[in-house]
Protein backbone atom coordinates (compact mmCIF):
# COMPACT_ATOMS: atom_id res chain seq x y z
CA UNK A 1 0.00 0.00 0.00
CA UNK A 2 1.21 3.49 -0.14
CA UNK A 3 0.87 5.42 3.38
CA UNK A 4 1.35 8.74 4.57
CA UNK A 5 1.74 8.95 8.14
CA UNK A 6 1.20 12.32 9.61
CA UNK A 7 3.52 13.17 12.63
CA UNK A 8 7.08 12.19 13.05
CA UNK A 9 7.79 11.90 16.37
CA UNK A 10 8.27 8.49 17.99
CA UNK A 11 4.25 7.18 16.88
CA UNK A 12 4.77 8.18 13.56
CA UNK A 13 8.12 6.92 13.26
CA UNK A 14 7.96 3.53 14.56
CA UNK A 15 4.52 3.24 12.67
CA UNK A 16 6.58 3.79 9.41
CA UNK A 17 9.23 1.37 10.05
CA UNK A 18 6.15 -1.66 11.60
CA UNK A 19 4.63 -0.85 8.13
CA UNK A 20 7.96 -0.40 5.80
CA UNK A 21 9.14 -3.44 6.75
CA UNK A 22 6.02 -4.99 5.60
CA UNK A 23 6.64 -3.93 2.05
CA UNK A 24 4.80 -0.95 2.24
CA UNK A 25 5.17 2.25 0.66
CA UNK A 26 5.28 4.79 3.17
CA UNK A 27 5.90 8.85 4.27
CA UNK A 28 6.21 10.75 7.25
CA UNK A 29 4.85 14.29 6.68
CA UNK A 30 6.23 16.32 10.01
CA UNK A 31 4.99 20.14 10.22
CA UNK A 32 8.05 20.95 12.05
CA UNK A 33 11.36 21.69 10.74
CA UNK A 34 13.05 18.63 13.00
CA UNK A 35 12.40 17.04 15.97
CA UNK A 36 15.47 16.84 17.97
CA UNK A 37 13.61 18.77 21.13
CA UNK A 38 13.03 16.59 24.04
CA UNK A 39 14.62 15.11 26.66
CA UNK A 40 14.20 11.20 27.62
CA UNK A 41 11.87 8.76 27.46
CA UNK A 42 11.22 5.43 29.31
CA UNK A 43 10.42 2.46 27.29
CA UNK A 44 8.67 -0.23 29.57
CA UNK A 45 9.59 -4.25 28.49
CA UNK A 46 5.83 -3.92 27.18
CA UNK A 47 7.12 -1.07 24.35
CA UNK A 48 10.20 -3.13 23.90
CA UNK A 49 8.50 -6.29 23.11
CA UNK A 50 6.78 -4.23 20.48
CA UNK A 51 10.22 -2.97 19.31
CA UNK A 52 11.67 -6.83 18.85
CA UNK A 53 9.11 -7.56 16.46
CA UNK A 54 10.54 -4.93 14.16
CA UNK A 55 13.85 -5.10 14.47
CA UNK A 56 14.37 -1.97 16.76
CA UNK A 57 14.59 -3.44 20.62
CA UNK A 58 18.16 -4.47 20.30
CA UNK A 59 19.47 -1.16 18.86
CA UNK A 60 17.14 0.64 21.27
CA UNK A 61 18.67 -1.35 24.60
CA UNK A 62 22.01 -0.41 23.38
CA UNK A 63 21.17 3.25 23.57
CA UNK A 64 19.99 3.47 26.60
CA UNK A 65 20.36 3.15 30.63
CA UNK A 66 18.36 0.52 32.54
CA UNK A 67 16.28 0.44 35.67
CA UNK A 68 16.10 -2.73 37.52
CA UNK A 69 14.33 -1.82 40.76
CA UNK A 70 11.58 1.09 40.75
CA UNK A 71 11.90 3.07 44.11
CA UNK A 72 9.63 5.44 45.58
CA UNK A 73 10.80 7.99 48.27
CA UNK A 74 9.78 10.65 50.64
CA UNK A 75 11.38 14.29 49.51
CA UNK A 76 13.39 14.31 52.98
CA UNK A 77 14.83 10.73 51.82
CA UNK A 78 12.88 8.47 53.68
CA UNK A 79 11.44 5.04 51.61
CA UNK A 80 8.01 4.90 50.65
CA UNK A 81 8.82 1.53 48.78
CA UNK A 82 12.45 0.29 48.93
CA UNK A 83 12.10 -2.41 46.87
CA UNK A 84 14.30 -5.62 45.58
CA UNK A 85 17.07 -4.48 43.46
CA UNK A 86 15.51 -6.32 40.48
CA UNK A 87 12.06 -5.72 41.45
CA UNK A 88 11.37 -4.42 37.82
CA UNK A 89 12.89 -7.62 35.96
CA UNK A 90 11.43 -10.04 38.26
CA UNK A 91 7.91 -8.48 37.35
CA UNK A 92 8.02 -7.40 33.83
CA UNK A 93 10.80 -9.77 32.37
CA UNK A 94 13.83 -7.20 31.57
CA UNK A 95 14.61 -4.00 32.72
CA UNK A 96 12.72 -0.67 31.78
CA UNK A 97 15.04 0.73 29.01
CA UNK A 98 15.56 5.10 28.97
CA UNK A 99 16.72 6.67 26.22
CA UNK A 100 17.19 10.25 25.39
CA UNK A 101 14.26 11.04 22.96
CA UNK A 102 16.71 12.41 20.03
CA UNK A 103 18.91 9.13 20.03
CA UNK A 104 15.40 7.35 19.65
CA UNK A 105 14.17 9.46 16.87
CA UNK A 106 17.52 8.73 15.30
CA UNK A 107 17.49 5.19 16.05
CA UNK A 108 14.22 4.51 14.40
CA UNK A 109 15.22 6.97 11.44
CA UNK A 110 18.52 4.64 10.12
CA UNK A 111 16.10 2.14 9.98
CA UNK A 112 13.77 3.37 7.29
CA UNK A 113 14.73 4.50 3.83
CA UNK A 114 16.93 7.77 3.51
CA UNK A 115 13.78 10.52 2.81
CA UNK A 116 11.25 8.36 4.22
CA UNK A 117 10.27 11.98 6.22
CA UNK A 118 9.88 15.24 5.12
CA UNK A 119 10.25 18.06 7.16
CA UNK A 120 8.10 21.03 7.28
CA UNK A 121 5.35 19.89 5.45
CA UNK A 122 2.19 20.63 7.50
CA UNK A 123 -1.36 18.38 6.90
CA UNK A 124 -5.00 20.34 7.40
CA UNK A 125 -6.91 17.07 7.07
CA UNK A 126 -6.80 13.98 4.61
CA UNK A 127 -8.11 15.72 1.43
CA UNK A 128 -5.56 15.79 -0.86
CA UNK A 129 -3.28 13.09 0.44
CA UNK A 130 -2.47 10.34 -2.06
CA UNK A 131 -2.31 7.21 -0.03
CA UNK A 132 -4.59 4.32 0.62
CA UNK A 133 -4.16 4.72 4.21
CA UNK A 134 -3.60 7.63 6.44
CA UNK A 135 -1.83 7.40 9.70
CA UNK A 136 -2.42 9.93 12.55
CA UNK A 137 0.26 10.15 14.78
CA UNK A 138 0.44 14.20 15.53
CA UNK A 139 -0.02 14.08 19.09
CA UNK A 140 -2.42 15.47 21.28
CA UNK A 141 -3.62 18.26 19.02
CA UNK A 142 -4.13 15.95 16.46
CA UNK A 143 -5.46 17.69 12.69
CA UNK A 144 -7.01 14.14 12.00
CA UNK A 145 -8.55 13.47 15.19
CA UNK A 146 -10.34 16.10 15.15
CA UNK A 147 -11.51 15.51 11.87
CA UNK A 148 -12.92 11.91 12.76
CA UNK A 149 -14.53 13.38 16.22
CA UNK A 150 -14.82 16.84 16.22
CA UNK A 151 -13.73 18.83 18.72
CA UNK A 152 -11.66 17.51 21.19
CA UNK A 153 -11.13 19.73 24.00
CA UNK A 154 -8.26 20.40 26.51
CA UNK A 155 -8.27 21.12 29.95
CA UNK A 156 -5.49 21.81 32.01
CA UNK A 157 -4.25 19.20 34.67
CA UNK A 158 -3.69 21.88 37.29
CA UNK A 159 0.29 21.42 37.24
CA UNK A 160 3.36 21.66 35.17
CA UNK A 161 6.13 19.73 33.90
CA UNK A 162 10.06 20.30 33.84
CA UNK A 163 12.41 17.87 32.14
CA UNK A 164 16.09 17.82 31.94
CA UNK A 165 19.30 15.71 31.37
CA UNK A 166 22.11 16.28 33.94
CA UNK A 167 25.64 15.43 33.07
CA UNK A 168 25.66 13.70 36.50
CA UNK A 169 25.16 10.29 38.31
CA UNK A 170 23.45 8.68 41.02
CA UNK A 171 23.92 5.75 42.80
CA UNK A 172 21.03 3.50 40.84
CA UNK A 173 19.15 2.05 44.07
CA UNK A 174 17.45 5.44 44.08
CA UNK A 175 15.85 5.36 40.36
CA UNK A 176 12.73 5.96 41.14
CA UNK A 177 10.36 8.79 41.83
CA UNK A 178 10.32 11.36 45.35
CA UNK A 179 7.40 12.84 46.20
CA UNK A 180 6.18 15.63 48.45
CA UNK A 181 3.42 18.60 48.55
CA UNK A 182 2.17 19.35 45.51
CA UNK A 183 5.00 18.50 43.62
CA UNK A 184 7.40 14.55 42.32
CA UNK A 185 10.69 14.49 41.10
CA UNK A 186 11.93 11.37 38.58
CA UNK A 187 15.13 10.54 38.04
CA UNK A 188 16.46 7.39 36.02
CA UNK A 189 19.80 6.97 34.42
CA UNK A 190 20.73 7.65 30.52
CA UNK A 191 23.72 5.33 30.48
CA UNK A 192 27.13 5.74 32.19
CA UNK A 193 27.47 9.19 33.15
CA UNK A 194 24.37 10.83 32.48
CA UNK A 195 20.56 11.10 34.17
CA UNK A 196 17.39 12.04 32.92
CA UNK A 197 15.30 13.82 35.65
CA UNK A 198 11.90 15.46 35.63
CA UNK A 199 9.71 17.77 38.25
CA UNK A 200 6.18 18.44 39.05
CA UNK A 201 4.35 21.38 40.36
CA UNK A 202 1.19 22.95 41.11
CA UNK A 203 0.97 26.58 39.44
CA UNK A 204 -1.58 28.17 37.49
CA UNK A 205 -2.18 27.75 33.79
CA UNK A 206 0.89 29.48 31.77
CA UNK A 207 2.49 30.65 34.75
CA UNK A 208 5.87 31.27 33.70
CA UNK A 209 9.03 32.46 34.92
CA UNK A 210 11.74 34.36 33.67
CA UNK A 211 14.13 32.05 35.09
CA UNK A 212 12.33 28.84 34.90
CA UNK A 213 15.68 27.02 35.49
CA UNK A 214 16.37 29.46 38.95
CA UNK A 215 12.60 28.32 39.78
CA UNK A 216 13.80 24.56 39.58
CA UNK A 217 16.57 24.88 41.89
CA UNK A 218 14.19 26.54 44.17
CA UNK A 219 11.62 24.02 44.07
CA UNK A 220 14.47 21.11 44.95
CA UNK A 221 15.90 22.92 47.02
CA UNK A 222 16.35 20.96 50.35
CA UNK A 223 15.20 17.79 48.92
CA UNK A 224 17.29 14.78 49.68
CA UNK A 225 20.31 13.83 47.18
CA UNK A 226 20.70 13.99 44.80
CA UNK A 227 18.08 15.91 43.43
CA UNK A 228 19.10 19.49 43.81
CA UNK A 229 22.97 17.75 43.07
CA UNK A 230 21.13 16.35 39.46
CA UNK A 231 19.53 19.90 38.82
CA UNK A 232 22.45 21.96 39.13
CA UNK A 233 24.08 19.48 36.81
CA UNK A 234 21.70 20.50 34.17
CA UNK A 235 22.43 22.96 31.05
CA UNK A 236 19.62 25.57 31.08
CA UNK A 237 19.67 25.36 27.50
CA UNK A 238 18.17 22.31 27.52
CA UNK A 239 15.58 22.84 30.55
CA UNK A 240 12.28 21.81 28.89
CA UNK A 241 9.03 23.05 30.23
CA UNK A 242 5.10 21.75 29.68
CA UNK A 243 2.01 22.33 31.29
CA UNK A 244 0.11 19.09 31.40
CA UNK A 245 -3.47 18.96 29.85
CA UNK A 246 -5.83 16.49 29.89
CA UNK A 247 -7.95 15.50 26.63
CA UNK A 248 -10.46 12.90 25.60
CA UNK A 249 -9.70 9.45 24.58
CA UNK A 250 -11.02 9.37 20.87
CA UNK A 251 -14.14 7.53 20.61
CA UNK A 252 -13.34 7.13 16.53
CA UNK A 253 -10.37 5.62 15.81
CA UNK A 254 -10.91 5.13 12.14
CA UNK A 255 -12.62 5.78 9.44
CA UNK A 256 -12.66 4.75 5.54
CA UNK A 257 -8.77 5.29 5.21
CA UNK A 258 -7.46 7.15 8.04
CA UNK A 259 -6.68 5.79 11.49
CA UNK A 260 -5.20 7.20 14.72
CA UNK A 261 -1.99 6.03 16.87
CA UNK A 262 -0.28 7.41 20.07
CA UNK A 263 -1.52 11.01 21.80
CA UNK A 264 -3.40 11.44 18.79
CA UNK A 265 -5.73 8.36 19.87
CA UNK A 266 -5.53 7.88 23.77
CA UNK A 267 -3.50 10.95 25.44
CA UNK A 268 -2.65 9.95 28.89
CA UNK A 269 -0.99 11.74 31.65
CA UNK A 270 2.71 10.54 32.06
CA UNK A 271 2.73 8.77 35.35
CA UNK A 272 3.52 5.38 34.39
CA UNK A 273 5.45 6.41 31.43
CA UNK A 274 3.68 4.77 29.49
CA UNK A 275 2.05 7.75 26.67
CA UNK A 276 5.49 6.36 24.36
CA UNK A 277 5.42 2.94 24.78
CA UNK A 278 1.45 2.87 24.42
CA UNK A 279 2.38 4.54 21.24
CA UNK A 280 4.44 1.96 20.05
CA UNK A 281 2.38 -0.80 20.74
CA UNK A 282 -0.43 0.94 18.50
CA UNK A 283 2.17 1.20 16.00
CA UNK A 284 3.69 -2.23 15.80
CA UNK A 285 -0.26 -3.65 16.60
CA UNK A 286 -1.53 -1.71 13.17
CA UNK A 287 1.36 -3.56 11.22
CA UNK A 288 0.09 -6.71 12.71
CA UNK A 289 -3.43 -6.18 11.62
CA UNK A 290 -2.30 -5.23 8.23
CA UNK A 291 -0.34 -7.95 7.62
CA UNK A 292 -2.92 -10.67 9.16
CA UNK A 293 -6.13 -9.21 7.90
CA UNK A 294 -7.77 -9.85 4.92
CA UNK A 295 -9.05 -6.90 3.62
CA UNK A 296 -7.88 -3.11 5.36
CA UNK A 297 -11.25 -2.28 6.76
CA UNK A 298 -11.38 -5.63 8.25
CA UNK A 299 -7.78 -4.57 9.77
CA UNK A 300 -8.73 -1.28 11.32
CA UNK A 301 -11.55 -3.22 12.98
CA UNK A 302 -9.28 -5.26 14.61
CA UNK A 303 -6.50 -2.59 15.61
CA UNK A 304 -9.78 -0.38 16.89
CA UNK A 305 -10.88 -2.78 19.53
CA UNK A 306 -7.51 -3.90 20.49
CA UNK A 307 -6.14 -0.93 21.05
CA UNK A 308 -9.16 0.37 23.11
CA UNK A 309 -9.36 -2.67 25.26
CA UNK A 310 -5.44 -2.26 26.12
CA UNK A 311 -5.50 1.56 26.37
CA UNK A 312 -8.82 1.83 28.31
CA UNK A 313 -6.81 1.22 32.15
CA UNK A 314 -3.43 2.26 31.21
CA UNK A 315 -4.93 6.17 30.37
CA UNK A 316 -7.75 5.62 33.29
CA UNK A 317 -4.53 4.18 35.72
CA UNK A 318 -2.33 7.40 34.76
CA UNK A 319 -4.55 10.10 35.33
CA UNK A 320 -5.35 8.60 38.84
CA UNK A 321 -1.97 8.50 40.18
CA UNK A 322 -1.72 12.25 38.68
CA UNK A 323 -4.58 13.33 40.60
CA UNK A 324 -3.50 11.46 44.04
CA UNK A 325 0.43 12.26 43.25
CA UNK A 326 -1.09 15.83 42.91
CA UNK A 327 -3.73 16.14 44.99
CA UNK A 328 -5.21 18.93 47.46
CA UNK A 329 -4.87 19.59 50.35
CA UNK A 330 -1.67 18.48 51.66
CA UNK A 331 -3.18 16.36 54.65
CA UNK A 332 -5.55 14.35 52.18
CA UNK A 333 -2.76 13.68 49.60
CA UNK A 334 -0.38 12.67 52.43
CA UNK A 335 -2.96 10.21 54.21
CA UNK A 336 -3.36 8.98 50.58
CA UNK A 337 0.36 8.45 49.84
CA UNK A 338 0.98 6.63 53.26
CA UNK A 339 -1.97 4.81 52.90
CA UNK A 340 -0.35 3.06 49.86
CA UNK A 341 2.26 1.62 51.38
CA UNK A 342 0.11 -0.72 53.49
CA UNK A 343 -0.62 -2.35 49.42
CA UNK A 344 2.04 -5.51 49.69
CA UNK A 345 4.51 -5.01 47.16
CA UNK A 346 3.60 -8.35 45.16
CA UNK A 347 0.15 -6.91 44.60
CA UNK A 348 1.79 -3.91 42.95
CA UNK A 349 4.05 -5.67 41.14
CA UNK A 350 1.44 -7.89 39.86
CA UNK A 351 -0.82 -4.63 38.95
CA UNK A 352 2.44 -3.44 37.09
CA UNK A 353 2.74 -6.34 35.32
CA UNK A 354 -0.70 -5.95 33.86
CA UNK A 355 0.12 -2.75 31.79
CA UNK A 356 3.80 -2.98 31.32
CA UNK A 357 4.96 -6.73 30.90
CA UNK A 358 6.50 -8.41 27.95
CA UNK A 359 3.79 -10.18 28.53
CA UNK A 360 1.14 -7.51 28.75
CA UNK A 361 1.55 -6.56 24.81
CA UNK A 362 1.90 -9.85 23.25
CA UNK A 363 -1.33 -11.33 24.90
CA UNK A 364 -2.85 -8.00 22.82
CA UNK A 365 -1.70 -9.44 19.40
CA UNK A 366 -3.19 -13.03 20.51
CA UNK A 367 -6.75 -11.91 21.44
Amino acid sequence: MRVIVVGGGIAGLTTALALHRDGHDVRVLEARDDTVAGAGISLWPNALAALDRIGAGDAVRAAGGRVTAGAVRWRDGGWIRRPDPNRLVDALGEPLVVVERPILRDVLSRLLPPGTVRFGTSVEGSAGLDADLIVGADGIGSVLARELNGALPRTYAGYTAWRGVADATFDPVFAGEVLGPGSQFGLVPLGADRTYWFATAQLPEGTWFDDEYAYVRGLVDGWADPLPRLVAATDPAVLLRNDLYDRPTAKVLHRGRIVLVGDAAHPMRPHLGQGGCQAIEDAVTLADCVRTCDDLPRAMMRYAGARRRRTRAVVRDSNLIGRVVNGRPAAVWGALIRSSVLVPDAVVRTRLATIASRRAFTRTLES
